[in-house]
């Protein structure tokens, strides 16, 4: 049976071929250039073959099996020092097209950039018998197949790891005589599992092996959603190359970075959280299980700046006039979806000189000591782990900085810096260790289509927060702080289960953030009580707008986690354009944890939570890791009939909104905070509701006469600092007919000498025209018999542009 992709689906494939090989490490050695909107360079990846990752997952098995630890007894998965992909999989084996190889005695189908596409793979994924045995039983060669669209992959080749002076050490031999295709593949396998403490030695023979020539360049092909490497002869993973380097540039039109300007007009580019993650920026393995380290060496302009997800705070290196160079690297593995990469002309923003007592944002919260202390080592794979740093565990805020177009500095002072402090402060109160050791927070230019994106050491804030005040802006800073534990440190291992990330830091988000504020517990609850009606509300809209099919937590179900023999696997509607816009993940999540909160009681769910971290940072989960856990944790007394299938079957696994959640919001009571709410905007709504217009304009007549009797004294008593007021009068309301007379009467204004020629000024101010007939009969009107005339004009009424025209008329009379 075969795993077919319709290519007019919205499922997105994974088809690296995780089960047989793994990457352990990137080195990238890029150029960002912005006039042809092209990042060019080369990548070299550090693999490991899968029977080495076998052998010691069984080891890791008994080893579980033999203890009688917790975590064990609980169900929990058991600690892996290597990540490996669920032991159960789909039936059907991934198989794949024949590979149209170019060597020198075939026919170069290559495109213009490099591409060797096959035709034939344009439809997506479809099978054929003539597929290399990924398991290493036939006689086919092997194939490494990576994550990868968008691309022009120029070329592949060995790279001879031998050749660096000092790799001796890694070998069983003093010299290296004889180089073989088993000697290098030895000397990679004794690299990628150097002990943590010897991280920057490794970091550094990674560098160095990754500018060693090459031996051989390898057979490759691409289609729409991968790129196949072999090499003749190599039949298994194990005789595969171990190193290898791959030359390619991205495209323009490239769905993983954004090409842009910033909102002060720079150029910039960005990754922008695409739905095909980072597989059109390099070749990867994207499947979540393919955790690696990575560094990465970009080159740019040196009016440009360039942020990465790395550990370490780069500083630019000129390498020429006009050229810099800036090196990141990553000792933790992650998934190759949460590199993150930002180059654009950005300003750091810095807290503006201030006096001692003015650091309120920087006290720290105290949390008992005891709540982050936990027996045991860690379960994940070897890295220095902050966890198991003592300094680390007791640091609440991390090194951070903030970076920003020049245009928006002023306002990220105002509110964005003075408030990392205090919502990192109150995430560690809550969850204890950061596991990143810094962060940088960039605002991102206007077109990211979100509020915000977390990754490792980076985060992107979208300008909109700045404008909606300390709330807005808090919020959305905790939900994205929230994400280094869930999300990053704690992955999901399925991408269906995004609640897992989402659900997490949309609950911890009102925690962090009432933390941050210092509210009382009363004040707290009454504020996460009202978020959790906006919450409801925006639910229920989701549930009328969405597709029935996408409203779904655990879509896979009992599937879930599962992939085929070779690894790969398909991810359901995640190419659908409408899932980035939906929030069925983050809703039906964090009422799914509001609710086990409520049953366990905050202290000791917020206890659990904290456990719970501990024993799984590092690795990948599915829901039943946490659900399991959680309910040995629950006393017996409250857990009722909560159990993993009831909450699979009334959260996880069905469309709409939970029957549980709806007995909640109509039988529980609001607080006080959101009656408050609920009875102000009622109020509002009673009263523009109401018909008012009558008594509105009986009230502005009476003003107009008051106003109109005052402007009559002003002129008949010649008070004359009242005289603006009379002008004002005139200009502003025109349109009222009680003015008629009081044109007259300033008309009539000042008889004696020279009065006629005053009433001919002001007549001629009248005019709309100078010189026109219509002015010149109204002057010969309103001076000779200007009393005559003062009766009729009541009757009739004077047309508006008389009224500006007097006013003018005024204004000449007051200066003279």
């Amino acid at each position: 049976m075969d795993m077919q992709l319709d290519p007019a689906g919205d499922d997105l494939p994974l088809m690296a071929n995780t089960s047989h090989i793994l990457v352990k490490h990137y080195v990238l050695d890029l150029d960002v250039d912005f006039e042809s909107q092209v990042i060019e360079g080369t990548i070299v990846l550090f693999l490991e073959d899968g029977d080495r990752f076998k052998k010691q997952n069984r080891s890791v098995e008994e080893a579980c099996q033999s203890e009688s630890n917790k975590g064990c007894k609980l169900g929990m998965p058991e600690p892996c020092h290597v990540p490996v992909t669920n032991a159960m999989t789909f039936s059907s084996e991934m198989e794949y097209n024949d590979c149209a190889i170019c060597s020198k005695g075939e026919k170069d189908t290559s495109d213009k950039d490099g591409n060797h596409d096959n035709q034939e793979h344009a439809a997506g994924i479809s099978s054929s018998k003539r597929c290399c045995d990924t398991g290493n039983h036939g006689s086919e060669e092997f194939l490494l197949v990576l994550d990868c669209c968008d691309l022009s992959v120029l070329k592949v080749e060995e790279v001879d790891v031998a050749a660096v002076p000092g790799m001796e050490k890694f070998t069983r031999s003093p010299e290296l005589t004889v180089v073989s295709e088993e000697l290098r593949n030895q000397i990679v396998r004794e690299l990628v599992t150097l002990p943590a403490n010897r991280w920057r030695e490794q970091l550094d023979y990674y560098a160095r092996c990754s500018q060693a020539a090459g031996c051989g360049e390898l057979l490759f092909d691409t289609d729409t959603w991968s790129l196949q490497i072999r090499k003749t002869g190599a039949q298994t993973a194990t005789d595969f190359p171990h190193a290898i380097r791959i030359w390619y540039k991205t495209k323009p039109e490239g769905r993983s970075v954004t090409w842009t300007s910033d909102q002060s007009g720079r150029p910039c580019v960005y990754t922008v959280g695409s739905p095909v993650n980072n597989r059109a920026l390099f070749p990867c393995q994207e499947p979540p299980v393919a955790m690696s380290t990575w560094q990465a060496t970009v080159r740019a302009a040196a009016s440009f700046v360039v942020l990465m997800s790395g550990e370490n705070s780069a500083k630019p290196t000129q390498l020429w006039e006009g050229c810099s160079s800036w090196y990141y690297y990553v000792t933790m593995p992650m998934p190759a979806s949460t590199f993150t990469i930002a180059v654009g002309c950005w300003t750091e923003v810095k807290m503006e000189p201030c006096s001692s007592g003015d650091s309120a944002t920087e006290t720290p919260f105290s949390p008992p000591e005891a709540d982050f202390r936990h027996v045991g080592v860690c379960s994940h794979m070897e890295y220095p782990c902050r966890f198991q740093n003592a300094s680390a565990t007791t640091q609440q805020i991390i090194p951070h900085r903030v970076f920003a177009p020049v245009c928006l500095t002023g306002a990220c002072q105002e509110t964005l810096l003075q408030l990392i402090p205090p919502c990192l402060s109150a995430a560690h109160s809550v969850l204890g260790t950061h596991p990143f050791s810094r962060l940088d927070v960039l605002i991102v230019p206007a077109n990211f289509p979100s509020l915000g994106m977390a990754s490792p050491h980076i985060m992107f804030l979208s300008q909109s927060i700045l404008t909606g005040g300390s709330h807005l802006c808090g919020t959305r800073l905790c939900h994205e702080i929230a994400h280094a534990w869930f999300g990053l440190a704690l992955g999901a291992r399925d991408w269906t289960e995004e609640w897992l990330s989402e659900g997490f830091a949309s609950h911890l988000e009102d925690v962090f953030w009432a933390a941050a504020q210092q509210l009382a517990p009363h004040e707290a609850r009454e504020q996460q009580e009202l978020r959790a009606c906006l919450r409801w509300r925006r639910l229920q809209d989701e549930m009328q707008s969405s597709p029935t099919e996408m409203q779904v937590l655990r879509p896979n179900k009992d599937k879930t986690g599962h992939t085929s023999d070779s690894g790969a696997s398909v991810i359901k509607h995640g190419l659908n354009p409408e899932k980035i816009f939906m929030q069925v993940h983050y809703l039906k999540g964090y009422f799914l944890l509001r609710f086990l909160a409520e049953r366990l009681g905050d202290e000791t769910y917020f206890s659990f939570l904290r456990k719970f971290v501990h024993a799984f940072h590092g690795q990948l989960i599915l829901s039943q890791d946490f659900l399991q856990m959680l309910l040995e944790n629950i006393p017996e007394e409250k857990r009722l009939e909560l159990s993993v299938e009831n909450i699979y079957q009334d959260w996880l696994e069905s469309s709409g909104i939970p029957k549980p959640l709806q007995r909640e919001r109509s039988a529980g009571a609001e607080c006080g905070l959101a009656r408050q709410v609920r009875a102000e905007v009622t109020k509002w709504i009673r009263v523009n509701r109401r018909p008012r217009r009558r008594k509105r304009r009986e009230r502005e007549a009476v003003f107009e006469k008051v106003r109109h009797r005052w402007c009559e004294l002003i002129v008949k008593h010649k008070f004359t600092k009242a005289y603006e007021s009379v002008e004002r009068f005139l200009q502003e309301d025109q349109e009222r007919p009680q003015r008629d007379s009081f044109i007259h009467l300033l008309l009539a204004w000042g008889t004696g000498p020279g009065h006629q020629r005053r009433d001919y000024v002001a007549a001629k101010a009248v005019s709309p025209q100078p010189g026109s007939s219509l002015g010149a009969s109204l002057s010969q009107r309103l001076v000779p018999a200007r009393h005559a005339q003062k009766a009729d004009s009541h009757k009739r009424g004077l047309p508006p542009w008389i009224w500006s025209g007097a006013a003018l008329g005024f204004r000449v009379l007051l200066h003279r």
